[in-house]
């Protein structure tokens, strides 16, 4: 597929009929780059294969990968997927929680407030095309998941984060199981570390769009691989698909659809409400298993 998406990989012969270098040459290149972090002109010996040529292998063979199973691999979360993260979320005793954020790169690259202000994930909410999840902890009505993350990140409702300096019981109890369920999302970093050393190196050599197609390119394959790992019978792989580009209307009026963006804006950065979920996330940890 790689081949027929980008012909850079299919040999051939040049002016004076010189056999040129075959596609399992540079794709071999290319995968040990990414799985061991090599040089590129570690590769001159093993494989016979210039550092220029390997570098241009490697930028193509991500961008292909990208490309052509982002839509399997690199999709949004539908319904169902939705309804596993919410369960795996009650299963550390948090309702309704979509999982851990701990945005990471390769050494050199973005921190975590900067990778923020980037990211599609929460413009979705804002936008309005985010499942709808409605929930009540403690009395309290909520209708947007959240996720658990660290210190750093903003008081926002979808952001539940731990206490530093807790104090009581009840605060104790909460940071504990915080910081406990937290742990799956480190886990998930060190495992494609494990599969892929290049996310470990430094990131100054590359240009930022290589960047993301590296780091795309590597949860595509890490995907790949626990797909291949579990039971494909059970796997449905039937995802909605958006055929063509819609029409673009323009209008300068005041719809009810930017009316239901800034009031999502609003509330997905409202530190009363963070704090208010906080408080009642607590107490309904506390009543659950804390005082048993």
């Amino acid at each position: 597929m790689v081949e027929a998406h980008d012909p850079y990989f299919v040999q051939k012969q040049d002016v004076i009929e010189v056999i040129g270098l075959f596609s399992l040459q540079k794709m071999t290149t290319t995968m040990r780059m990414l799985i061991y972090g090599v040089a590129a002109d570690f590769m001159d010996d093993y494989v016979r294969i210039g550092e220029n040529t390997v570098i241009e292998s490697l930028e193509r063979f991500v961008k292909a990968v990208v490309v052509i199973f982002s839509d399997v691999y690199l999709r949004m979360p539908h319904n169902n997927d939705i309804a596993k993260l919410l369960a795996v979320g009650k299963n550390h005793g948090f309702l309704e929680m979509l999982g851990s954020s701990d945005f990471f790169g390769l050494p050199g690259s973005h921190n975590d407030i900067n990778v923020l202000e980037h990211s599609f994930v929460f413009s979705v909410f804002a936008e309005g095309h985010a499942p709808p999840i409605n929930y009540s902890i403690n009395g309290h009505d909520y209708k947007m998941g959240y996720y658990l993350a660290d210190g750093i990140y903003p008081q926002w409702p979808t952001f539940v984060k731990t206490i530093s300096c807790p104090q009581g019981n009840k605060q104790l109890h909460f940071a504990k199981a915080q910081e406990s369920a937290r742990k799956d999302v480190e886990r998930a970093f060190g495992v494609l570390q494990a599969h892929f050393a290049i996310v470990q190196g430094h990131a100054h050599f590359w240009k930022c769009e290589t960047l993301k197609d590296i780091m795309k390119a590597c949860i595509i394959l890490h995907n790949m691989i626990i797909e291949n790992k579990q039971n494909v019978n059970n796997i449905d792989f039937n995802y909605d698909a958006i055929d063509g580009s819609p029409p673009l209307s323009v209008s300068h009026k005041c719809t009810s659809e930017l009316y239901e963006f800034i009031q999502n804006h609003h509330y997905i950065r409202d530190r009363q409400t963070h704090s208010k979920l906080q408080e009642d996330l607590i107490e309904h940890l506390w009543h659950q298993y804390g005082d048993s």
